[in-house]
Protein backbone atom coordinates (compact mmCIF):
# COMPACT_ATOMS: atom_id res chain seq x y z
CA UNK A 1 0.00 0.00 0.00
CA UNK A 2 1.25 3.62 -0.93
CA UNK A 3 1.75 5.81 1.93
CA UNK A 4 -0.29 8.18 0.79
CA UNK A 5 -2.99 5.51 0.95
CA UNK A 6 -1.83 4.57 4.25
CA UNK A 7 -2.74 8.03 5.20
CA UNK A 8 -5.68 8.92 4.04
CA UNK A 9 -6.77 5.59 6.09
CA UNK A 10 -6.16 6.84 8.79
CA UNK A 11 -7.71 10.20 8.21
CA UNK A 12 -10.68 8.48 7.01
CA UNK A 13 -10.77 6.25 10.30
CA UNK A 14 -10.34 7.43 13.71
CA UNK A 15 -8.87 11.44 12.91
CA UNK A 16 -11.81 12.53 10.42
CA UNK A 17 -14.70 11.32 12.86
CA UNK A 18 -12.42 13.02 15.63
CA UNK A 19 -12.17 16.36 13.98
CA UNK A 20 -15.79 16.08 12.48
CA UNK A 21 -17.23 15.46 15.91
CA UNK A 22 -15.88 19.67 16.79
CA UNK A 23 -16.81 22.94 15.61
CA UNK A 24 -15.88 23.35 12.11
CA UNK A 25 -13.80 26.13 12.83
CA UNK A 26 -12.46 24.91 16.22
CA UNK A 27 -11.21 22.12 14.14
CA UNK A 28 -9.68 24.01 11.53
CA UNK A 29 -7.59 25.95 14.27
CA UNK A 30 -6.44 22.74 15.86
CA UNK A 31 -5.19 20.87 12.60
CA UNK A 32 -3.21 23.92 11.46
CA UNK A 33 -1.59 24.45 14.98
CA UNK A 34 -0.63 20.95 14.74
CA UNK A 35 0.67 20.85 10.99
CA UNK A 36 2.71 24.14 11.91
CA UNK A 37 4.36 22.14 15.17
CA UNK A 38 5.27 18.93 12.45
CA UNK A 39 9.07 18.80 11.46
CA UNK A 40 10.17 18.89 7.90
CA UNK A 41 9.40 15.90 6.02
CA UNK A 42 11.69 14.26 3.76
CA UNK A 43 9.47 13.48 0.26
CA UNK A 44 10.54 11.98 -2.51
CA UNK A 45 11.26 14.19 -5.60
CA UNK A 46 8.48 14.29 -7.87
CA UNK A 47 8.50 12.81 -11.42
CA UNK A 48 9.63 14.97 -14.18
CA UNK A 49 6.46 14.74 -16.08
CA UNK A 50 4.69 16.86 -13.27
CA UNK A 51 7.10 19.79 -13.65
CA UNK A 52 6.12 22.88 -15.69
CA UNK A 53 7.75 26.30 -16.33
CA UNK A 54 4.63 28.79 -15.88
CA UNK A 55 5.48 32.45 -15.50
CA UNK A 56 9.27 31.71 -16.01
CA UNK A 57 9.39 29.62 -12.36
CA UNK A 58 9.36 26.27 -12.33
CA UNK A 59 6.93 24.65 -10.67
CA UNK A 60 7.55 20.74 -9.43
CA UNK A 61 3.76 19.58 -9.33
CA UNK A 62 1.27 21.70 -10.84
CA UNK A 63 -0.51 21.12 -7.42
CA UNK A 64 -1.04 24.10 -4.77
CA UNK A 65 -3.14 24.40 -1.61
CA UNK A 66 -6.00 27.17 -2.40
CA UNK A 67 -6.09 30.10 -0.35
CA UNK A 68 -8.45 30.19 2.83
CA UNK A 69 -6.96 27.19 4.83
CA UNK A 70 -3.64 29.20 6.17
CA UNK A 71 -5.06 32.73 6.15
CA UNK A 72 -1.89 33.72 8.00
CA UNK A 73 0.75 31.67 6.92
CA UNK A 74 1.07 29.43 9.83
CA UNK A 75 2.00 26.28 8.32
CA UNK A 76 3.94 25.82 5.25
CA UNK A 77 6.47 23.82 6.15
CA UNK A 78 3.73 20.71 6.01
CA UNK A 79 2.19 22.14 2.90
CA UNK A 80 5.56 21.30 1.33
CA UNK A 81 6.02 17.88 3.50
CA UNK A 82 2.39 16.11 2.18
CA UNK A 83 3.70 16.73 -1.86
CA UNK A 84 2.00 20.48 -2.84
CA UNK A 85 4.26 22.11 -5.69
CA UNK A 86 2.79 25.12 -4.18
CA UNK A 87 0.36 27.25 -1.83
CA UNK A 88 -1.69 30.24 -2.03
CA UNK A 89 -1.54 32.05 1.44
CA UNK A 90 -4.84 34.11 2.88
CA UNK A 91 -6.44 36.23 2.15
CA UNK A 92 -4.94 38.58 3.36
CA UNK A 93 -6.00 42.39 4.58
CA UNK A 94 -4.05 45.63 5.10
CA UNK A 95 -5.21 45.52 9.11
CA UNK A 96 -5.90 43.18 11.25
CA UNK A 97 -9.53 42.26 11.25
CA UNK A 98 -11.89 39.23 13.23
CA UNK A 99 -14.27 38.62 10.28
CA UNK A 100 -17.65 38.01 10.76
CA UNK A 101 -19.11 36.67 13.94
CA UNK A 102 -19.52 33.41 14.26
CA UNK A 103 -21.27 30.52 13.21
CA UNK A 104 -19.39 31.29 9.55
CA UNK A 105 -18.33 27.81 8.86
CA UNK A 106 -20.29 24.44 8.27
CA UNK A 107 -19.63 21.15 6.90
CA UNK A 108 -21.83 19.60 4.37
CA UNK A 109 -20.61 15.78 4.77
CA UNK A 110 -23.55 14.50 2.28
CA UNK A 111 -22.63 16.60 -0.62
CA UNK A 112 -18.89 16.67 0.35
CA UNK A 113 -18.73 20.26 0.79
CA UNK A 114 -18.20 23.37 3.19
CA UNK A 115 -20.37 26.63 3.18
CA UNK A 116 -18.22 29.79 4.89
CA UNK A 117 -19.10 33.34 5.60
CA UNK A 118 -15.62 33.78 7.14
CA UNK A 119 -15.39 37.35 5.83
CA UNK A 120 -11.57 38.03 5.87
CA UNK A 121 -10.26 37.18 9.33
CA UNK A 122 -6.82 38.33 8.80
CA UNK A 123 -3.66 39.05 10.98
CA UNK A 124 -2.94 42.06 8.60
CA UNK A 125 -0.42 42.81 6.06
CA UNK A 126 2.50 43.51 8.87
CA UNK A 127 2.54 39.89 10.66
CA UNK A 128 2.47 38.55 7.25
CA UNK A 129 5.61 40.44 6.05
CA UNK A 130 7.00 38.98 9.10
CA UNK A 131 6.21 35.74 8.51
CA UNK A 132 7.12 35.91 4.98
CA UNK A 133 10.28 37.41 5.81
CA UNK A 134 11.11 34.57 8.10
CA UNK A 135 10.24 31.83 5.56
CA UNK A 136 12.55 33.27 2.87
CA UNK A 137 15.52 33.57 5.36
CA UNK A 138 15.14 29.86 6.09
CA UNK A 139 15.01 29.48 2.55
CA UNK A 140 12.25 27.32 1.92
CA UNK A 141 11.80 26.23 -1.89
CA UNK A 142 7.51 25.57 -1.78
CA UNK A 143 6.00 28.36 -4.42
CA UNK A 144 3.92 30.90 -2.36
CA UNK A 145 1.19 32.94 -3.64
CA UNK A 146 -0.21 35.51 -1.12
CA UNK A 147 -4.21 36.33 -1.83
CA UNK A 148 -4.89 39.71 -0.68
CA UNK A 149 -8.14 41.80 -0.64
CA UNK A 150 -9.33 44.72 1.55
CA UNK A 151 -10.09 44.66 5.14
CA UNK A 152 -14.06 45.30 5.61
CA UNK A 153 -14.32 48.96 6.93
CA UNK A 154 -12.66 49.89 4.41
CA UNK A 155 -14.47 52.99 2.07
CA UNK A 156 -15.00 51.86 -1.63
CA UNK A 157 -12.70 55.21 -2.29
CA UNK A 158 -9.95 53.53 -0.84
CA UNK A 159 -9.89 49.72 -1.79
CA UNK A 160 -7.82 50.14 -4.91
CA UNK A 161 -5.52 52.40 -2.44
CA UNK A 162 -5.29 49.30 0.07
CA UNK A 163 -4.71 46.99 -2.38
CA UNK A 164 -2.25 48.21 -3.95
CA UNK A 165 -0.52 49.09 -0.49
CA UNK A 166 -0.12 45.29 0.08
CA UNK A 167 1.24 44.22 -3.20
CA UNK A 168 4.00 46.74 -2.52
CA UNK A 169 4.07 45.28 1.03
CA UNK A 170 4.33 41.40 0.11
CA UNK A 171 4.76 40.96 -3.37
CA UNK A 172 8.77 41.36 -3.02
CA UNK A 173 8.75 38.24 -0.88
CA UNK A 174 5.78 36.31 -3.03
CA UNK A 175 6.35 34.22 -6.21
CA UNK A 176 2.82 35.55 -7.31
CA UNK A 177 0.16 37.76 -5.78
CA UNK A 178 -3.50 37.42 -6.28
CA UNK A 179 -5.96 39.99 -5.75
CA UNK A 180 -9.21 38.65 -4.03
CA UNK A 181 -12.20 40.50 -5.74
CA UNK A 182 -14.53 37.65 -5.54
CA UNK A 183 -15.22 36.60 -1.96
CA UNK A 184 -18.77 36.25 -1.22
CA UNK A 185 -18.24 37.04 2.20
CA UNK A 186 -17.09 41.06 1.80
CA UNK A 187 -19.95 43.47 0.88
CA UNK A 188 -19.45 45.25 -2.71
CA UNK A 189 -16.07 43.48 -3.10
CA UNK A 190 -17.62 41.13 -6.47
CA UNK A 191 -18.51 44.48 -7.81
CA UNK A 192 -14.89 45.13 -8.24
CA UNK A 193 -14.96 42.44 -11.40
CA UNK A 194 -16.56 44.92 -13.84
CA UNK A 195 -14.76 46.09 -16.15
CA UNK A 196 -14.16 49.63 -15.41
CA UNK A 197 -13.53 49.23 -11.62
CA UNK A 198 -11.06 46.29 -12.68
CA UNK A 199 -9.30 48.98 -14.43
CA UNK A 200 -8.89 51.19 -12.45
CA UNK A 201 -7.57 49.04 -9.77
CA UNK A 202 -5.25 47.51 -11.21
CA UNK A 203 -3.62 50.72 -13.04
CA UNK A 204 -3.46 51.58 -9.35
CA UNK A 205 -1.34 48.66 -8.56
CA UNK A 206 0.92 48.39 -11.64
CA UNK A 207 1.72 51.78 -11.20
CA UNK A 208 3.58 51.36 -8.00
CA UNK A 209 7.08 50.27 -7.86
CA UNK A 210 6.72 47.06 -6.54
CA UNK A 211 3.61 46.98 -8.63
CA UNK A 212 4.46 45.72 -12.11
CA UNK A 213 3.49 42.93 -13.52
CA UNK A 214 6.49 41.74 -14.63
CA UNK A 215 9.94 40.69 -14.29
CA UNK A 216 10.20 43.44 -11.96
CA UNK A 217 8.02 42.61 -9.34
CA UNK A 218 5.44 39.81 -8.39
CA UNK A 219 3.56 38.02 -11.18
CA UNK A 220 -0.03 39.22 -10.76
CA UNK A 221 -3.37 37.76 -11.05
CA UNK A 222 -6.97 38.06 -9.91
CA UNK A 223 -9.40 35.95 -8.57
CA UNK A 224 -13.15 35.45 -9.97
CA UNK A 225 -15.89 34.00 -9.17
CA UNK A 226 -17.70 31.15 -10.27
CA UNK A 227 -21.01 33.03 -10.69
CA UNK A 228 -20.14 35.07 -13.76
CA UNK A 229 -22.07 34.72 -17.35
CA UNK A 230 -19.76 34.13 -20.59
CA UNK A 231 -20.03 37.59 -21.30
CA UNK A 232 -18.72 38.99 -17.76
CA UNK A 233 -16.09 36.45 -18.34
CA UNK A 234 -15.14 38.08 -21.53
CA UNK A 235 -14.86 41.53 -20.48
CA UNK A 236 -12.63 40.67 -17.42
CA UNK A 237 -10.55 38.63 -19.84
CA UNK A 238 -9.99 41.73 -22.05
CA UNK A 239 -8.87 43.96 -19.72
CA UNK A 240 -6.60 40.84 -18.10
CA UNK A 241 -5.03 40.52 -21.46
CA UNK A 242 -4.67 44.46 -22.22
CA UNK A 243 -3.28 45.04 -18.50
CA UNK A 244 -0.81 42.50 -18.83
CA UNK A 245 -2.44 40.96 -15.80
CA UNK A 246 -0.06 38.03 -15.60
CA UNK A 247 -3.09 35.00 -14.78
CA UNK A 248 -6.95 34.66 -13.68
CA UNK A 249 -7.31 32.35 -10.61
CA UNK A 250 -10.78 30.46 -11.48
CA UNK A 251 -12.59 30.33 -9.47
CA UNK A 252 -14.15 31.46 -5.55
CA UNK A 253 -16.53 30.41 -3.73
CA UNK A 254 -20.18 29.68 -4.92
CA UNK A 255 -23.30 31.82 -3.90
CA UNK A 256 -25.38 28.89 -6.48
CA UNK A 257 -27.09 26.51 -4.12
CA UNK A 258 -29.94 24.49 -5.68
CA UNK A 259 -28.82 24.84 -9.24
CA UNK A 260 -26.12 22.62 -7.71
CA UNK A 261 -28.19 20.00 -6.13
CA UNK A 262 -27.72 21.82 -2.08
CA UNK A 263 -30.32 22.68 -0.24
CA UNK A 264 -28.91 24.71 2.73
CA UNK A 265 -29.78 28.03 4.40
CA UNK A 266 -26.20 28.41 5.54
CA UNK A 267 -25.01 31.64 4.30
CA UNK A 268 -21.59 32.47 2.59
CA UNK A 269 -19.80 30.55 0.15
CA UNK A 270 -19.61 27.23 -0.91
CA UNK A 271 -16.80 25.13 -2.05
CA UNK A 272 -16.14 21.10 -2.64
CA UNK A 273 -17.85 18.92 -4.63
CA UNK A 274 -20.89 20.89 -6.06
CA UNK A 275 -18.62 23.40 -7.16
CA UNK A 276 -16.25 21.11 -9.52
CA UNK A 277 -18.31 21.46 -13.08
CA UNK A 278 -19.56 25.04 -12.07
CA UNK A 279 -15.82 25.96 -11.54
CA UNK A 280 -14.50 23.96 -14.51
CA UNK A 281 -16.42 25.52 -17.35
CA UNK A 282 -15.16 29.16 -15.79
CA UNK A 283 -11.76 27.54 -16.60
CA UNK A 284 -13.03 26.51 -20.08
CA UNK A 285 -14.39 29.88 -20.68
CA UNK A 286 -11.42 31.84 -19.71
CA UNK A 287 -8.78 29.65 -21.47
CA UNK A 288 -11.45 30.20 -24.70
CA UNK A 289 -11.45 34.19 -24.55
CA UNK A 290 -7.80 34.34 -23.74
CA UNK A 291 -6.93 32.05 -26.57
CA UNK A 292 -4.72 30.19 -24.15
CA UNK A 293 -2.71 33.00 -23.65
CA UNK A 294 -3.08 33.67 -19.57
CA UNK A 295 -1.85 31.15 -17.57
CA UNK A 296 -5.26 29.89 -15.20
CA UNK A 297 -4.99 28.27 -11.56
CA UNK A 298 -7.81 26.05 -11.69
CA UNK A 299 -9.90 25.70 -8.25
CA UNK A 300 -13.08 24.37 -6.97
CA UNK A 301 -14.25 20.47 -6.28
CA UNK A 302 -10.52 18.97 -6.84
CA UNK A 303 -10.99 15.47 -4.46
CA UNK A 304 -9.17 13.01 -6.93
CA UNK A 305 -7.00 13.02 -9.71
CA UNK A 306 -9.55 12.90 -12.24
CA UNK A 307 -10.92 15.79 -10.59
CA UNK A 308 -7.51 17.71 -11.03
CA UNK A 309 -6.52 15.88 -14.70
CA UNK A 310 -10.33 17.59 -15.76
CA UNK A 311 -9.53 21.14 -14.58
CA UNK A 312 -6.15 21.06 -16.35
CA UNK A 313 -7.65 19.74 -19.51
CA UNK A 314 -10.00 22.16 -18.97
CA UNK A 315 -7.04 24.82 -19.77
CA UNK A 316 -5.86 24.93 -15.81
CA UNK A 317 -2.13 24.63 -16.20
CA UNK A 318 -1.79 25.01 -12.39
CA UNK A 319 -4.69 23.34 -9.55
CA UNK A 320 -5.74 24.11 -6.05
CA UNK A 321 -7.78 22.15 -3.46
CA UNK A 322 -8.85 23.01 -0.14
CA UNK A 323 -12.15 21.32 1.31
CA UNK A 324 -11.28 17.94 -0.71
CA UNK A 325 -8.07 17.82 1.97
CA UNK A 326 -10.67 18.09 4.68
CA UNK A 327 -12.85 15.18 3.73
CA UNK A 328 -10.15 13.15 2.13
CA UNK A 329 -7.30 13.80 3.95
CA UNK A 330 -3.36 14.85 4.26
CA UNK A 331 -2.49 12.06 1.74
CA UNK A 332 -4.55 13.48 -1.24
CA UNK A 333 -1.89 15.56 -2.58
CA UNK A 334 0.50 12.43 -3.50
CA UNK A 335 -2.50 9.95 -4.52
CA UNK A 336 -3.45 12.67 -6.98
CA UNK A 337 0.12 13.38 -8.29
CA UNK A 338 0.59 9.79 -9.09
CA UNK A 339 -3.33 9.34 -10.81
CA UNK A 340 -2.10 12.23 -12.86
CA UNK A 341 0.73 10.22 -14.31
CA UNK A 342 -1.63 7.49 -14.91
CA UNK A 343 -3.53 9.84 -16.95
CA UNK A 344 -0.64 11.37 -19.39
CA UNK A 345 0.17 7.73 -19.58
CA UNK A 346 -2.88 6.71 -20.72
CA UNK A 347 -3.31 9.90 -22.99
CA UNK A 348 0.57 9.35 -24.46
CA UNK A 349 1.51 12.91 -22.84
CA UNK A 350 5.11 13.10 -21.64
CA UNK A 351 4.45 16.84 -19.44
CA UNK A 352 1.56 17.65 -18.02
CA UNK A 353 2.08 21.29 -20.01
CA UNK A 354 0.84 19.52 -23.00
CA UNK A 355 -2.90 18.19 -21.50
CA UNK A 356 -3.41 21.93 -21.11
CA UNK A 357 -6.17 23.03 -22.69
CA UNK A 358 -7.00 19.56 -24.48
CA UNK A 359 -10.41 19.59 -23.69
CA UNK A 360 -11.42 23.42 -23.88
CA UNK A 361 -13.01 23.44 -27.21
Amino acid sequence: MAPEEILNLIWRGALRRLFFALDPELAHRLVLTLLAAMPPVHTPADAAALAQDVWAMRFANPLGLAAGLDKNISAVGAWQSIGFGFAELGTITPLPQPGNPPPRLWRLPEHRALINRLGFPSLGGRHAADRLRRLRHQGVSLRLGINIGPNRASAPERIADDIAMMAQLLGPMADFIVINLSSPNTPGLREWQAPQALRSLIEGILALPHGHSGTEGPRMLIKIAPDLDDAQIGSICGVALELGIDGIVATNTTVARRALGVVSDYPGGLSGAPLRELARGVIRAVYRHTQGKLPIIGVGGVASAEDAYGHIRAGASLVELYTGLIYEGPGLPAAIKRGLIGYLQRDGYHAIAEAVGTGAG
